[in-house]
């Protein structure tokens, strides 16, 4: 594990697990950017976006991001990265980014289910473009259901699902 990243319980193996990472750490900070980027670049190609919004997210506003991070490692790699917010009773799935290096490896699968049992919450919700159908299969595997449609002035339209937790 890279000392950068902050110790939690053992979610997984020994050579893979999931930690909170310290967004505030100026190195954690480039870790997360990174990882960001070169999915978020992916994801990009894949809804056939020019200007992504993810793509300018700077290190800095990483750093100063109030959200808390997790990120999943593998072999001291920082593999996926998950950003949630918790409202209230009200979970807030903000970002959930793998590198292009460990797609279709079930990373992105264990960071939401391990959100979805970490917190106490009554309901959840996530957005992302109606074009990323991974993402959107995803969450579907997991219990959210679309909710809303719309198309911001960036131009991608996107959608919202929502997951109701039977505490």
């Amino acid at each position: 594990m890279t000392p950068a990243l902050e110790s939690n319980e053992n979610f997984e193996s020994k050579h893979s697990m999931i930690n909170k990472l310290d967004n505030s750490n100026a190195k954690v900070a480039r870790q997360i950017f990174t990882t960001f980027q070169n999915s978020y670049k992916i994801e990009a190609q894949l809804i056939g976006a020019i200007d992504f919004p993810p793509l300018s997210r700077s290190v800095i506003d990483i750093e100063n991001s109030a959200t808390l991070f997790y990120g999943f490692s593998e072999n001291e790699s920082l593999a996926g990265v998950v950003e949630v917010a918790i409202n209230r009773d009200l979970l807030e799935v903000n970002s959930l980014t793998v590198d292009p290096c460990y797609f279709r490896k079930g990373v992105a699968d264990k960071l939401i289910r391990y959100v979805l049992h970490e917190f106490n919450f009554s309901s959840a919700i996530v957005e992302t473009a109606v074009m990323n159908t991974p993402a959107i299969n995803l969450y579907k595997k997991h219990g959210f259901v679309e909710f809303k449609r719309w198309t911001p002035s960036h131009g991608i339209e996107k959608l919202a699902m929502s997951f109701k937790n039977a505490l």
